[in-house]
């Protein structure tokens, strides 16, 4: 039988014999402009944990694709093309979103020639854009594994890539991968580390009518603070590309009464680090600024290096004709990174935007895209 058109067992589905659509699901037209189909991957509502809708719809649409073989995990759908071709790219992106925070974000409007609604920056267009890639090439020149995953906006554990990294590593072989996430229509190289530590002063409580009796670890922290207000971050180049460092206090707690000494005190930092630090030496930065300080590390993301110095990149750039620049956030690049796969991010709206409740792509970014993604895999 088929692999193309047989459902993953463990999913307990199939598909329409006619049209691939799973019984029950939304329905995607691929065939739609990428405008259209943007507002319509928008309206199935995919906040973090509630994919599976939209997950199905995708699935659908791309099934009776002959070209494509797909594999189905949990609300992750992988859909390659196995022409025999000299070089492997992932295309990528994630189906999930923030919630909705007004009545205003669902369903999608345009307005002008822009397109209004949660996910059309934070990153529906570029799934869409992926969607339509898959659709019109039945023969790019470059084999294409699609990857729509899920849980990305919710803490790591989760996330449906790392799932598919650890449970299915050969879905993720590839010379090169494009993370569509919102770029502003540019080529964002890389992305900085991230990690997060506790810093911890420690006093003892007393009645604040006899603060002598104590001693107060708020006071304390005013040192964790004054360290970070003359704190100079690194500016740094990573293969012609410029990252800037900040490292910054993200939450403050302490004190358990309006009448009482704290005898605790924890501020919470942020550090965002260049691509050229290992994790290890990140934290090792940190523990040096705050000597002196009970320090916990919370979490350590690495970062990722650009990697445009490698063939792969280097058409990608040469192919799309626009301006490259540094991801100054983090971004599951750094995953493909860790898998030794080069990765850069691109794709339609504006970052700024992303998780706002005025989210909105202008249109011509998701045609551009479009048309420079086929312009590089034709």
């Amino acid at each position: 039988m088929d692999p193309r058109t047989v459902a993953d067992p463990a999913m307990g589905r199939s598909p329409d014999v006619a049209t691939g659509r799973m019984a029950g699901t939304a329905w995607l037209d691929l065939s739609q402009d990428v405008v259209t189909l943007t507002a319509t991957v928008c309206d199935i509502e995919s906040v973090s944990f509630d994919e599976g809708r939209l997950a199905d719809a995708v699935e659908g649409a791309l099934r009776p694709l002959a070209w494509l073989r797909v594999v189905r995990d949990g609300h992750t759908v992988v859909a390659s093309t196995d022409l025999g071709r000299p070089e492997r790219v992932v295309i990528a992106g994630h189906l999930d979103t923030v919630p909705l925070t007004v009545p205003a974000n669902l369903p999608t409007t345009r307005v002008g020639d822009e397109l209004w609604g949660r996910g059309t920056v934070d990153m529906k267009g570029g799934i869409a854009v992926a969607l339509r890639l898959a659709h019109l090439l039945e023969s790019p020149c470059r084999d294409v594994t699609y990857i729509f995953y899920d849980a990305e906006e919710v803490a790591a554990e989760f996330n449906g890539l790392g799932r598919l990294a650890a449970r299915r590593p050969d879905l993720l072989k590839a010379d090169f991968a494009v993370l569509m996430e919102p770029t502003g229509g540019l080529i964002e190289g890389g992305c900085k580390g991230t990690l997060r530590a506790h810093v911890t002063t420690t006093g003892i409580a007393a009645h604040s009518a006899r603060p002598w009796k104590g001693h107060n670890a708020i006071h304390d922290a005013g040192e964790v603070l004054v360290r970070l207000g003359a704190y100079q971050p690194r500016t740094v180049d990573v293969e012609g590309l410029t990252y800037h460092e900040a490292l910054n206090a993200v939450q403050i707690t302490g004190g358990v009464a309006g009448n009482v000494i704290p005898d605790r005190c924890v501020v919470t930092v942020n550090y965002r680090y260049a691509p050229d630090l290992a994790p290890e030496d990140a934290e090792a930065h940190v523990r040096e600024v705050f000597a002196g300080f009970e320090l916990t590390v919370a979490d350590n993301a690495p970062g990722a290096r650009p990697g445009l110095d490698l063939p792969a990149a280097r058409d990608f750039v040469t192919a799309l004709g626009v301006l490259v620049g540094p991801k100054e956030g983090w971004t599951d690049v750094a995953r493909f990174s860790a898998l030794g796969i080069p990765a850069v991010n691109y794709g339609p709206g504006d970052p700024s935007l992303a998780h706002h409740d005025e989210e909105r792509c202008p249109v011509h970014q998701l045609r551009a895209a479009e048309a420079a993604m086929i312009r590089w895999l034709s």
